[in-house]
């Protein structure tokens, strides 16, 4: 449905491993994260886990939220060449994910293997 709403969205990467099932579907610079989380109830298909945005500088952006009294959510383990990800929730339980790409190449932007 979004990729007909949405002619210049398409599914950017996904993975179904039994117990999280995920997609990404966007732009190359916008896009939404569907998660299902197979250990629950079946609906029928992922849901909305959160919204991600492209941003200049993911360090600055960290430290404004942080000062504004915002807390980080999730801490990405790896260490990738081509972005970095910083992710916080808003008072009403949503979670926002802000990215820092440091190639122009989608292939490398959507390069989720690290």
């Amino acid at each position: 449905m979004l990729t007909t709403a949405f002619p210049d969205f398409s599914v950017r990467d996904g993975r179904r491993d039994g117990e999280i099932n995920w997609v990404h579907i966007g732009t190359d610079d916008t896009y939404l994260a569907l998660n299902e989380d197979a250990r629950t109830e079946v609906r029928q298909g992922p849901g909305l886990n959160h919204i991600g945005f492209v941003i200049d500088d993911a360090d600055a952006l960290r430290k404004r939220l942080e000062e504004a009294g915002y807390k980080e959510s999730y801490i990405p383990p790896e260490s990738h060449p081509h972005y970095k990800r910083t992710y916080f929730h808003d008072g009403n339980g949503m979670e926002w994910e802000f990215v820092q790409y440091f190639s122009d190449d989608p292939v490398e932007r959507n390069d989720y293997s690290y």
